[in-house]
């Protein structure tokens, strides 16, 4: 009926849906974490979202060829895996949980938005990415809208170890970002393989440190719910949906939808969580997303120029 009347939604509206509810996902999570995190030690807890996420995916893993392909890897690619996994997984998720355990949600969101800004000064040093013009605004709007967000700076002790592991989690998330993107430049392996092999090693390791400093916890079923829809969900399936989306979305698209859980998570955050924002700290946050933002276009423009280029 729709199609006789010349009503029929395009592969691309249906990517761009899929993409912005992917995102949706990803921004309850924060929700579901904080709220998790009052009987899961965050360790464990991330070592068994991502845990029970891995085992989800490897049944695909297996059935596309995955064994035969991490086979034929060489010693240095093995190393770049692993290493990503220590990195992504390990770190950058193990601080974002203890850093949630401490500090609100939309303080986290607020502090991880900066890793666009670390990435882009790693790319100069390290991948030899030379910042452009509005990479470098983006970098100074993103760091006065933290100023703001932040002013008067306090950090009360309490909040201390989430302060400290959040900014080692963007450090980490960074890091990752730069190694993620080396190994993909590759071109040898395919994002199932690598987010399967890095997310099991990643994991693994996350369960072993909570268990051994956290010890084993007694959890409640509304606990195993909480990990069970996080990892088949919001991570499995969500990571299955943003793959499936960037066959058809341009890299600038995914990154723009991609931001847009800089915003829904401060509305998630005050409407599920009770926190509040006042009017200094909430012109903050969109200072600062309207700055990574740009760091992140003005490098989608970079790229775009050497592709054409080398055409």
């Amino acid at each position: 009926m729709f199609r006789s009347i010349g009503w029929q939604r395009s592969p691309h509206s249906t990517a761009v849906f899929q993409a912005l509810f992917v995102t949706f996902l990803w921004s309850t999570s924060w929700v579901l974490i904080k709220i998790g995190l009052d009987d899961i030690p965050p360790l464990t807890f991330a070592g068994l979202r991502y845990g029970l996420a891995f085992l989800c995916l490897l049944p695909f893993f297996f059935r596309s060829g995955g064994v035969a392909e991490v086979r034929q890897l060489p010693r240095s690619g093995w190393l770049g895996l692993l290493a990503l996994g220590l990195i992504y997984y390990a770190l950058t998720q193990g601080t974002q949980f203890v850093g949630l355990a401490y500090l609100p949600a939309v303080t986290v969101n607020v502090m991880l938005g900066f890793t666009s800004v670390v990435v882009a000064l790693l790319g100069l040093g390290l991948l030899g990415e030379r910042p452009s013009f509005w990479q470098w605004l983006g970098i100074l709007v993103a760091l006065g809208g933290g100023l703001l967000y932040f002013y008067p700076v306090q950090m009360p002790e309490a909040q201390l170890v989430g302060f400290v592991a959040t900014i080692v989690g963007v450090l980490a998330n960074a890091g990752s970002s730069v190694l993620g993107r080396s190994i993909n430049r590759r071109g040898h392996l395919r994002p199932l393989t690598v987010t399967t092999v890095s997310m099991g090693f990643g994991s693994l390791l996350l369960l072993v440190a909570g268990i051994a400093t956290q010890g084993v916890p007694a959890l409640s079923w509304q606990s195993w719910a909480i990990i069970g829809w996080l990892a088949v969900v919001n991570t499995a399936l969500a990571f299955t949906l943003w793959n499936h989306s960037l066959r058809i979305l341009s890299a600038m698209e995914s990154s723009i939808i991609n931001n847009t859980m800089a915003v829904q998570i401060p509305i998630l955050a005050v409407l599920f969580l009770g926190e509040r924002l006042n009017g200094r700290q909430v012109t903050g946050l969109v200072v600062a997303i309207v700055g990574t933002l740009l760091v992140q276009l003005g490098r989608r423009r970079i790229l775009t120029r050497r592709g054409k280029g080398a055409t």
